[in-house]
């Protein structure tokens, strides 16, 4: 167990660093992925199979794909195209497989040998409540707050106004005669045109 805890640290660390000297978001938001889904390991080799498995569902899941969403919502324009046809080489997505190779190995490993066995006992759901809306409740309440604050920033962002333009009409059209006080009743019709 301390090997499997020490080598998922391991690939925490190499793959945070990786993420931080990427210069495309996307391949930044891989290596945060595998970041923690090495965390996930660890939380799990410590004995907290909970914390495990949001870490695993929440973090590497849910807000990962916030994250990419809002990527794709902050297009960059034409730079896009260059950066999607970089993303079609097989050598980019090199790093995050073997990294989530070793991961993926060594998350076999503990299901096969049994339960955790670095912490002193498995905690669950209801201990890791009461400590979060305990003594950190106001911890939890800032987190919320936090990530308010970046969903409309993100919204702000992405937000693009278009313009519309000024529907102009010629006077030879209907609107154009209805904006200039004239008759709007066709020729051939069978509505009788009123005069004033």
């Amino acid at each position: 167990m301390e090997l499997t805890f020490y080598i998922a640290g391991a690939v925490a660390v190499i793959s945070t660093i990786v993420m931080l000297t990427r210069l495309n978001l996307a391949h930044a938001l891989l290596y945060l992925i595998v970041s923690l889904l090495a965390v996930a390991v660890d939380f799990f080799v410590l004995g907290a199979p909970f914390a495990a498995a949001l870490e695993a569902i929440v973090y590497a899941g849910a807000i990962m794909v916030l994250f990419l969403f809002v990527v794709m919502m902050l297009n960059i324009g034409r730079h896009a195209a260059e950066t999607e046809r970089q993303w079609l080489t097989p050598g980019i997505w090199t790093g995050p497989v073997i990294l989530a190779s070793i991961l993926i190995i060594e998350v076999a490993y503990l299901v096969q040998g049994g339960s955790a066995g670095l912490g002193t006992g498995a905690t669950g759901p209801k201990e890791v409540g009461i400590a979060l809306f305990g003594p950190y409740m106001i911890g939890v309440e800032l987190a919320s707050m936090l990530l308010l604050a970046g969903l409309v920033g993100a919204y702000h962002l992405g937000l693009r106004k278009t313009e519309k333009p000024e529907i102009q009409h010629d006077t030879g059209t209907h609107e154009g005669r209805a904006d200039a006080g004239g008759d709007l009743v066709l020729a051939g019709t069978d509505r009788s045109a009123c005069t004033t």
